[in-house]
């Protein structure tokens, strides 16, 4: 890794040059409006170009003596578009102000020598000069990086720059080029890169060819660097045009290098993703009882069996599996755990938080859970089936604990739960079916009569399929919850939209979530419509690492406005529900911000699938909590 000013270049990151060159044709003007657009298109750097023509060409070219033609147009050009070194060096002044990186091709010594009297960080070298030992040679004197193109050049050549620049210890990236402008697809040769890769670790990519395809491949092959060039009109005199990118062109390819990269990993080993933890959960296998066993049966290959969903253990556990003696009785098809195959695991007993506390639960295991466990507050998570269930035949009156219900965020039919719906037909089926979440929350008040306003959590909507919200849309959406929450007949129970990540999981995949997302508009949102929320911490967790917002700030910031908490790690951007301690979340510290800004919000642990296993992910989390909340 190489530093330039304050980019790492071999790191994971791209370093991303916006080659103008002399594509401002001799306009200081458009080379200020080019510095601003590359800027909002992405670019790391933008480069110019320096040359005296004293010092480059031979009297005679100069003179026009004999040249042939293309030299002849190239020096027209050069000297028709060349800019002042005043106005080069107002242009690196103005490159300090925006934050984006100045940099230049110097063709000559002098040019070396009035760069380095600005104070740049480094050089490009151009292809033209790679060969050029002798302004190698005042380069390497400089002590700066360098970065040189390899267009041109044969094999030989290249390897011939490389060991002068080694034996100097200079830092240095080399860039595979074509040069041509523009340089056909079946030229460009970009496996190059493997073989440039052996010569030095450093490699990257300076591009000639139409579109962004080429470029993105490179990021994705391992360049470092990528350098195009950039263009405000591509029908402007010149030759550098046509092999240029256009502003939106090149935040097309600053977007999809930046994809590439999310998408590269580190590769060093396979990580089962959220989104395909949840799918395994789904559609994977299981070891399952083939009958009903009791407490101290050692087990045969008779007494099992593998059938989905994939939510108890795992097939390739069967041998493991064979001779361990039951430490609990099983129905017929119950699930094999973890916890089978060996003992001490976390058990359920009671705990002991300043806060009220409490776990999650469906009805069907409600009564499991009741007979070992007594928290201060059960939470009923529905699911749109258990919408349709009679709650008697699950629950027994006057139970000593608080009441929270979470509505389902899928409703019959794949609908998705979207009180900011634009659609009016779908945020009306929305609206109707939350409204009989409503009701049934009031029906599940008589069985826990100490509390007095249920809470129902909610993740209200507002998610995209391919993109986010722009902040007119966001507005927009808001607004429209306003007008869904007044239609709801509320009365008795208190609805608290949930903090919710970035990136939620729909039907097996990814979705972009929009609303209830920054601390700023969760509070502003809340005085609104006069709501409070529930700060999901692992969802938060997430939020903040994708926005690059201080999580425990945000914490002090919603704290004030939460009614309820779910308390899980997180990672990354998608990793939620997490263990305790298997995250990125210092829970010393977050216990102790909570503890000053809401000590009366209650908790449930929301660790994903905490409630296999006979609950012992809750278990294991309240044990790690306690003494903490």
């Amino acid at each position: 890794m190489i530093n330039i000013s304050r980019f790492n270049i071999g790191s994971d990151r791209c370093f991303i040059i916006a080659e103008i060159g002399n594509n401002h044709n001799g306009s200081f003007d458009r080379a200020i409006n080019m510095i601003d657009e590359a800027y909002n298109s992405g670019a790391d750097c933008v480069k110019f170009q320096m040359r005296n023509l004293d010092r480059v060409y031979r009297r005679r070219s100069l003179n026009a003596v004999g040249n042939d033609l293309n030299t002849e147009y190239s020096l027209d050009l050069l000297r028709r578009f060349e800019l002042s070194i005043d106005q080069h060096y107002e242009l690196f002044k103005y490159c300090l102000k925006r934050e984006i990186l100045y940099l230049c091709t110097p063709w000559d010594d002098v040019s070396v020598n009035i760069l380095t009297q600005f104070g740049v960080p480094g050089f490009k070298v151009a292809s033209a000069d790679l060969t050029n030992m002798e302004l190698l040679n005042c380069l390497i004197e400089t002590k700066k990086p360098l970065i040189l193109s390899t267009g041109m050049s044969r094999e030989h050549e290249v390897i011939t720059s490389v060991e002068l620049l080694r034996r100097h210890k200079t830092e240095f990236v080399l860039l595979h080029c074509n040069s041509t402008y523009p340089a056909p697809v079946e030229d460009i040769n970009l496996r190059w890169m493997n073989k440039l890769r052996q010569l030095h670790p450093l490699i990257g990519y300076s591009g000639h060819e139409r579109g962004v395809n080429i470029s993105i491949a490179a990021a994705a092959l391992g360049a470092c660097v990528i350098e195009r060039h950039f263009s405000l009109d591509k029908h402007m005199e010149g030759p550098d045009h046509a092999a240029s990118l256009l502003p939106h062109e090149f935040r097309q390819m600053v977007d999809g290098i930046r994809e590439v990269e999310r998408a590269l990993g580190q590769g060093e080993r396979r990580v089962v993703s959220q989104g395909e933890l949840m799918n395994r959960e789904n559609l994977g296998k299981s070891l399952v009882a083939s009958t009903s066993l009791k407490r101290g049966t050692v087990i045969e290959a008779k007494h099992i069996k593998t059938m989905s969903p994939g939510q108890g253990l795992s097939p390739q556990r069967f041998e493991e599996l064979l001779g361990c003696k039951l430490m609990r009785d099983m129905d017929d098809e119950d699930f094999f755990f973890e916890s089978d195959l060996k003992s001490g695991s976390v058990s359920p007993r009671p705990f002991l938080f300043q806060r009220g506390w409490g776990i999650p639960v469906r009805y069907h295991d409600y009564q499991h859970f009741s007979r070992v466990i007594k928290p201060d507050l059960w939470e009923f998570h529905l699911s749109y089936s258990d919408m349709e269930l009679n709650p008697s035949d699950y629950l027994q009156e006057d139970t000593d604990a608080d009441l929270v219900v979470h509505a389902p965020e899928l409703f019959s039919n794949s609908h998705l739960m979207d009180l900011t719906s634009p659609d009016d037909e779908y945020l009306e089926i929305s609206i109707r079916e939350t409204q009989r979440v409503i009701d049934i929350t009031r029906l599940l008040k008589r069985f826990f009569p100490r509390t007095k306003t249920p809470l129902i959590v909610a993740n209200i909507g507002g998610f995209s399929t391919n993109s986010p919200f722009a902040e007119a849309e966001k507005n927009i959406r808001y607004e429209r919850l306003g007008q869904s929450l007044r239609k709801l007949d509320l009365a008795g129970v208190e609805l608290i939209p949930q903090t919710m990540a970035p990136f939620p999981w729909h039907f097996g995949g990814q979705r972009y979530q929009n609303l209830f997302l920054k601390p700023e508009e969760i509070i502003f949102w809340c005085k609104t419509f006069g709501l409070r929320i529930c700060l999901d911490v692992s969802h938060s967790k997430l939020t903040c690492n994708h926005y690059g917002i201080d999580f425990y700030d945000f914490i002090r910031q919603v704290s004030p406005y939460t009614a309820h908490i779910h308390i899980g790690d997180a990672r990354g951007l998608n990793g939620e529900g997490l263990q305790i301690g298997e995250g990125e979340i210092d829970f010393d510290y977050l216990a102790t911000v909570l503890n000053e800004h809401n000590q009366s919000a209650g908790f449930i642990p929301e660790i994903w699938q905490g409630h296999k296993d006979m609950g012992s992910g809750f278990w294991q989390a309240l044990d790690i909590l306690e003494g903490k909340l």
